[in-house]
């Protein structure tokens, strides 16, 4: 029986999977290998690089043109910048491959390479040699090139450079490296020459980057209805909808939330039962809460300082992305946490999710407020109560607080999230809105009722105070209630927070009313 994959390449046999030649643009890539060309194809991990190039092998080998070789590099990793050690399993490695495919040639080739040239030419003299012997011209695809670090990225990267000119019978034909960024933008540590070596001057040979892109709407729906066709369990309309609103597409995010939903679920796997949106949405905090490998990697990202240059503007609602190099931008865009395009934004809605999550995850744990201390007898919460136990913890911790925090321009909104999840995690649900020059953070928070089935659905906007006071509550009032009503939400509450550090707090803390056309929503000044 197939299933969702959510480890290691796909196999069509054993999971349901788009053909991963249909992900890339063939006839482009058949193009420059016809051509001889040497170049990148790129894309945030686990979103199907390897899938695609193993079927790219299989394809090549199969119209028996050419000699294709699949090798993962990543075996030189743990050499770090050992790079006698990691030629030297790169080169075994790539032996294997090529015998697997019934080619012994290089195991003959490459001790011998090594022992002649040292690491810093055997991989161009093995290459040489084995591409000379071959009856049919070589083509390389070079998996997780970017695993590899420092001077031992740079001997490899050069090597690879420096065989070029040889080919097509004294060099690979053809090659493909494939790895989270383009090679150009790498910022290459190189010990021996105690500086920073630019990727693109170190392999100045390639002639075009691909990236490999996210699953279309279409695409998403074609991979969930080959369960349907399995199994016969239906998928809601609802349900498809909301796989593709929280993931956007992202091939892991994708068959995460669906294998969740249709097999680790207890009740998804009754296939008489449809999948419904309340599968998928429980999936997604399942995937949340056990901070399941792919987010957990993600969300390790956001202790670097480049990316926080490019995330906080964004928690914090700036106004515009300041001073952040092009760079930066560049780099966290090929990890996948922002969207590929215009304006800056995080690329899904779970991202959205795991980001806010994961930076107040140590601030929740060491929270004392309790659920229960918000819960009315018959299990209603008092987001009203909630706001002011807030008020007053945020006045007495704020300072300790916010300075724990990496990402302090944001910390405010962080730690009253911190503080919401603590308490919502109780049994209810925080979805979020934030993003750059919106100038606020809106948080929906939704908690079952207890006797009816529905849900209370109450908006918390927050703003910063920017110059006046009067405008900033009139904004943020007006802010609140267009959010309710798209939300459909019953209850609504703004909360300022004045960032002033002279200004006494009881010039800051204050509770009132603010109506709109008969509508009110509650105003807490922090």
């Amino acid at each position: 029986m197939r299933r969702f994959n959510t480890e290691g390449p796909v196999r069509l046999d054993d999971h349901y999977g788009i053909p991963p030649l249909e992900r890339l643009d063939l006839d482009r890539v058949l193009e420059l290998i016809r051509d001889q060309r040497y170049f990148v194809l790129h894309a945030p991990r686990q979103t199907g690089k390897t899938s695609a190039l193993k079927a790219l092998a299989e394809r090549l080998e199969a119209g028996g043109s050419y000699r294709c070789v699949y090798v993962n590099v990543e075996v030189g990793q743990s050499a770090r910048e050992d790079t006698n050690a990691a030629v030297r399993a790169i080169l075994s490695e790539l032996a294997l491959e090529a015998r697997i495919g019934g080619d012994n040639a290089l195991d003959a080739i490459w001790p011998a390479s090594l022992e002649q040239s040292g690491p810093h030419g055997a991989l161009s003299h093995a290459l040489t040699d084995w591409s000379a012997a071959s009856s049919k011209p070589l083509v390389l695809l070079i998996d997780e090139i970017d695993a590899l670090i420092g001077d031992s990225l740079l001997a490899v990267l050069r090597q690879l450079r420096s065989g070029y000119a040889r080919r097509p019978t004294g060099f690979p034909h053809s090659m493909i490296l494939c790895g989270v960024r383009d090679v150009r933008d790498y910022r290459i540590p190189s010990s021996a020459e105690n500086a920073l070596v630019l990727g693109g001057s170190a392999f100045n040979i390639s002639a075009e980057s691909l990236r490999l892109g996210d699953f279309s709407q279409g695409e998403v729906e074609a991979l969930l209805m080959q369960h349907t066709e399995q199994t016969g369990q239906a998928w809601t309309d609802a349900a498809k909808a909301e796989v593709w609103q929280a993931t956007r597409g992202q091939p892991w995010l994708v068959n995460a939330l669906a294998d969740e939903a249709c097999f680790r679920n207890k009740a998804g796997r009754d296939r008489t039962r449809p999948i419904g949106v309340e599968a998928i949405r429980d999936a997604r905090e399942q995937l949340i809460e056990r901070r399941v490998v792919h987010l957990d990697q993600l969300a390790h990202k956001l202790g670097e300082e480049r990316v926080r240059r490019v995330i906080e503007p964004l928690l914090s609602g700036a106004e515009q992305q300041m001073a952040v190099p092009a760079d930066d931008l560049k780099y966290v865009r090929d990890l996948g946490l922002i969207a590929q395009r215009d304006p800056v934004a995080i690329a899904n809605p779970i991202y959205q999710e795991i980001i806010p999550r994961d930076l107040t995850y140590t601030t929740q744990a060491t929270i004392t407020h309790e659920p229960a201390w918000y819960l009315d007898a018959n299990g209603t919460l008092r987001v009203g109560d909630l706001l002011a136990g807030f008020q007053q913890f945020f006045r007495q911790h704020s300072e300790h607080w916010v300075e724990r925090f990496q990402y302090k321009e944001a910390g405010p909104q962080l730690l009253l999230q911190a503080f919401l999840q603590r308490i919502v995690n109780g049994g209810g649900r925080i979805e979020r809105e934030y993003g750059l020059g919106r100038m606020r953070t809106d948080l929906l928070i939704v908690w079952p009722l207890p006797d009816d089935g529905k849900e209370a659905r109450t908006v918390i906007e927050c703003k910063v105070l920017h110059g006046s006071l009067a405008r900033t509550v009139s904004d943020g009032v007006e802010q609140a209630l267009a959010y309710m009503d798209r939300c459909a939400a019953q209850e609504g509450h703004l909360v300022v927070f004045d960032r002033a550090p002279d200004k006494p707090w009881d010039d800051k803390l204050f509770r009132r009313q603010a109506a709109i056309d008969g509508r009110t929503v509650q105003v807490w000044g922090m």
